[in-house]
C-alpha cells in the first residue's frame, strides 16, 4: 500500500439518534442525509484512482463504500479489525452514557460482559492499520467509524489515545501515505506499552 484514504461512513440511524452498534449483524444503514453525505465524497473521488476498498463489517461503512464509489467496480476487502467497539451491556444504549463510564474508568477496563476494553479497540485498530500497509493496492480507501480515524488521525499529530476522543465528521477524506500510517500504527503501539488512563 502507498496511499489510504481514510472515511468515516455517512450519517446512519444510530448515529442520528447518538445511539450505540457494535453488532454488524443487527442492520443498521445510512439515513438519506448519509446517503447524500456519501455521494458528495463520490464526487470528491471522482478523480482519484483506487484500487480496492475496505471496509469494517458493518452496515452504515458497506453502505457508504456502495454509494462512494458506485459504478466504478473497485475490488473489496472487509476487515473486521475495523468494526466498531463491543459495547456489551451499552449495546443500543446512548452514546454519551458510554462516554461517561470511558471518561472515569481505565483503559484495561471492559463495560461488561461481552463488551470490549479500550486497550483492545487500541490494539485492534493498531494491528487493521499495520494490515493496510500491508496490502498490494496502492490506493485504498477504507470506509470505517469514528473511533479509529479519531485514534488515527490524533497519532498523526504526535497525539496519543486519549479516554474521550473527539466524534470525526461523516464522510470526510483523510489521506495518509505509507510512512505516515506506518508512524499512526507506531504511535498506537507505543501507547500500548505503556498506557497513559
Amino acid at each position: 500500500m502507498q496511499t489510504a484514504i481514510l472515511v468515516r461512513h455517512g450519517e446512519s440511524v444510530f448515529s442520528v439518534r447518538g445511539l450505540l452498534n457494535g453488532d454488524p449483524s443487527i442492520p443498521g444503514g445510512l439515513t438519506p442525509a448519509g446517503v447524500e453525505q456519501a455521494r458528495a465524497l463520490g464526487d470528491r473521488l471522482r478523480g482519484v484512482p483506487i484500487d480496492l476498498v475496505v471496509t469494517s463489517e458493518f452496515e452504515r461503512a458497506v453502505e457508504t463504500a456502495d454509494v462512494a464509489t458506485a459504478g466504478r467496480g473497485l475490488p473489496r476487502l472487509a476487515l473486521a479489525e475495523l468494526n466498531d467497539p463491543l459495547y456489551g451491556p451499552f449495546e443500543g444504549a446512548m452514546l454519551e452514557d458510554y462516554r461517561a463510564w470511558a471518561s472515569s474508568s481505565p483503559s484495561s477496563a471492559a463495560p461488561g460482559a461481552g463488551g470490549e476494553s479500550r486497550y483492545a479497540i487500541v490494539e485492534r485498530y493498531a494491528a487493521a492499520f499495520r494490515r493496510l500497509l500491508d496490502l498490494r493496492a496502492e490506493t485504498v480507501v477504507v470506509f470505517a467509524h469514528s473511533l479509529p480515524l479519531a485514534y488515527a488521525i490524533a497519532a498523526s499529530e504526535g497525539s496519543l489515545p486519549s479516554a474521550r476522543m473527539p466524534l470525526v465528521e461523516y464522510a470526510t477524506p483523510y489521506r495518509y501515505d505509507a510512512q505516515e500510517l506506518a508512524g499512526i500504527a507506531a504511535v498506537l503501539e507505543r501507547w500500548l506499552a505503556a498506557p497513559t488512563f
